[in-house]
């Protein structure tokens, strides 16, 4: 056991057991595994809702110039696609921090500063998917008795790619708020 460990596992002074683990821990490493698994499944529903998107758009595109025909449900199958494949991306662009920031001020600061920066507001952000993931589950539950105009699915299934991307991006928060901006520095 390297001098490192030995000093993440020795009880913290004051007796203080509420302090978390640090990111090398095994406690760490193995949510992190949770998180980098889901990413795979969710990974998977992106490529087939953006092939099932494109699958749909083609065929009714063949059959409205080809055959002069249409698919009743295309505008609504291709627009739930598109939703969910969205809404399944968000917590991978969360994961890296590709979103839209303004970070002038955060810049300027002593790079200490700026680390716990980032975990404060990483934590704020795993609050703020609490809040996601209840109006989520609050909007599937309300639409879940409607049904699509032109097919015979709920439309609370739109909702329910609310909810999922709030619970996964809160994965992704919670994981940077502990590990830091270093996280997933070095994977894709």
């Amino acid at each position: 056991m390297s001098s490192q460990d030995q000093a993440a596992a020795a009880p913290p002074p004051g007796g203080a057991a509420s302090v978390p683990p640090p990111p090398g821990s095994g406690a760490f490493r193995a949510f992190k595994g949770l998180v980098r698994g889901i990413d795979a499944v969710t990974f998977w529903g992106i490529v087939v809702a953006m092939a099932a998107m494109a699958i749909t758009v083609s065929l009714q595109v063949l059959l409205r110039y080809g055959f002069e025909s249409s698919l009743d449900s295309a505008d609504e199958l291709s627009r739930l696609f598109f939703v969910w494949a969205i809404f399944l991306a968000i917590p991978h662009g969360v994961k890296h921090g590709v979103h839209v920031g303004i970070d002038l001020f955060v810049k300027l600061m002593p790079d200490r500063f700026e680390e716990v920066l980032f975990r404060v507001m990483a934590g704020l952000g795993t609050l703020l998917m609490i809040m996601v993931m209840f109006g989520g589950w609050v909007a599937t539950v309300d639409r879940w008795p409607e049904l699509m105009p032109t097919l015979p699915v709920s439309s609370g299934i739109y909702y329910l790619a609310v909810l999922i991307t709030g619970a996964h991006s809160l994965l992704h928060l919670a994981l940077l708020a502990w590990g830091g901006s270093r996280t997933w520095e070095g994977e894709l």
